[in-house]
């Protein structure tokens, strides 16, 4: 009887014990440790899930999502907050932006989101090595870089538009996010390895890839990043076939597969699963972002007609000066083309597929007063900039005609980082901008089209289009006859 007295008594110092220490916990994760020195204002959330819910609330329109909005008329343009089980300080003030850009491999890295080491592997950590980073950069702008688009890409991506839109103008109806994204899968595979996509099954495993990327990374039955892990296997068993079957190959076909077993031979961090890995970020990094940008500039042009006319203008006009109107697109007429230009640019402009560029503090930062420590998490957000009414009036009407008074190179790098900027500038870009152009000439001069239903982007938080823009074209030499 005693005993159990004993016992009882003490329950309340066990409660008592834990609350106090729940609390002590709770205190401590919104107020984490600065050295005592002072970080930005904000709000860390729930503990352990910090503001992730709020974060990931869909919002139905391309402005900026409100998750940002309410943060800037609380806390200001820089604010810390804790998203996917991460510390993290927001930034939506372009000069800071520029600042962190600067300050690439010195106090920042480049970083991803949990969920995009889990599909990559770890092994691709090895990649913030200078030499390494040097080397895939150089890759990179060999095969994607100015030069090469003016000497092999540009009647590539013609010809694959060409083929692609009228396949699609013999169906009823095809869906133009799901559908884009598979040509260009084409394109890049066909230039990177000479291997035809349509034969193997690989392109919805990257789909899902991409989908994976900007969702919380719970390995849990019925959900995307589920199945994105369940199909990983799969694929990097199918990039490793190709890869092994090239190395025994004797045939040379001048691509880029043979340029990195060629140097597998000499350099040692170039194993074939750093190799499979590279292969699928570039892969990611192309077809992903570019099959976006092109169903959001698809949407666009279907709800503003004053634009395709000018853009067909702007071609008549070309036309006239040309001695073969249909001979193949040529570096120098792609430059000509105005218009198309600062449609592109208004298109990126609008839509910031993800919702911040990420980077990771390797050393504390000070800047404006504050402290941002190591091991934190930093997310610049574009949208803040390119949605912002006192950089570009009216942010969220489509208004290619803004950039007369712009232009798109000239546009203040702090006011348009479509590509983010510093020494991690994408070097992608100017290939990104010619899909997107050659593919809307395309478009415009050879085929009409109706939307049947969808066709209405988001973000979620990523750019997104729910059940899809699904759209029937025709050819218009068939319309005529």
């Amino acid at each position: 009887m005693i005993s159990m007295l004993n016992t009882w008594s003490i329950v309340p110092f066990v409660i008592s014990l834990v609350t106090i220490s729940f609390i002590h916990y709770v205190y401590r994760w919104r107020n984490p440790e600065c050295n005592g020195e002072k970080l930005p204002p904000g709000s860390m959330g729930l503990p352990l899930i910090g503001e992730t819910i709020q974060f990931f609330i869909p919002n139905n329109s391309l402005d900026m999502p409100m998750f940002f909005k309410k943060r800037l008329a609380r806390y200001g343009s820089v604010f810390k907050t804790s998203l996917v089980f991460h510390k993290v300080v927001v930034s939506l003030d372009p000069d800071f932006n520029h600042f962190i850009f600067q300050q690439e491999r010195k106090t920042v890295q480049l970083w991803y989101m949990d969920s995009f080491w889990d599909i990559f592997g770890k092994s691709i950590e090895s990649s913030a090595d200078l030499t390494i980073l040097k080397y895939f950069r150089n890759c990179l702008l060999n095969q994607f870089g100015t030069e090469t688009i003016k000497e092999k890409l540009l009647p590539k991506i013609e010809v694959t538009a060409n083929r692609y839109l009228r396949s699609w103008s013999t169906q009823s109806s095809f869906e133009v996010k799901a559908s884009i994204t598979r040509m260009v899968f084409d394109l890049t595979a066909k230039h990177l390895f000479n291997y035809d996509p349509m034969d193997m099954n690989v392109g919805n495993v990257f789909a899902d890839f991409f989908d994976s990327i900007m969702t919380v990374p719970i390995n849990v039955p019925g959900t995307t990043y589920h199945k994105c892990m369940k199909n990983k296997k799969k694929a990097i068993q199918l990039m490793k076939d190709i890869l092994r079957e090239r190395r025994n190959s004797t045939e040379k076909k001048g691509d880029f597969l043979d340029q990195i077993i060629e140097d597998m031979k000499t350099m040692e961090f170039l194993t074939e699963d750093f190799v499979v890995y590279f292969i699928f970020g570039m892969f990611l990094a192309s077809f992903s972002t570019i099959s976006t940008n092109l169903t959001l500039a698809f949407e666009l042009l279907t709800d503003h007609p004053a634009v395709v006319n000018q853009l067909l203008e702007e071609q008549d006009n070309l036309a006239k000066s040309t001695k073969n109107p249909d001979s193949p697109l040529t570096w120098d007429k792609y430059k000509s083309k105005t218009f198309m230009s600062q449609v592109v640019d208004e298109t990126l402009r609008m839509s910031n597929i993800f919702p911040g560029i990420l980077k990771k503090v390797i050393k504390d930062i000070h800047v404006n007063g504050y402290t941002i420590p190591e091991g934190w998490t930093i997310m610049l957000v574009p949208s803040a900039v390119h949605m912002s009414p006192e950089k570009f009036p009216d942010p969220r009407i489509f208004n290619p005609w803004r950039w007369n008074n712009i232009g798109g190179r000239n546009a203040p790098s702090r006011d348009y980082i479509p590509f983010g900027g510093g020494l991690r500038h994408c070097v992608g870009a100017e290939f990104s901008k010619a899909v997107m152009a050659i593919f809307m000439r395309v478009l415009i001069t050879k085929f009409s089209w109706t939307k049947l239903k969808g066709g209405h982007a988001y973000r979620n938080p990523a750019l997104s289009f729910g059940s899809g823009f699904h759209v029937k074209i025709s050819e218009k030499d068939q319309i005529k006859n």
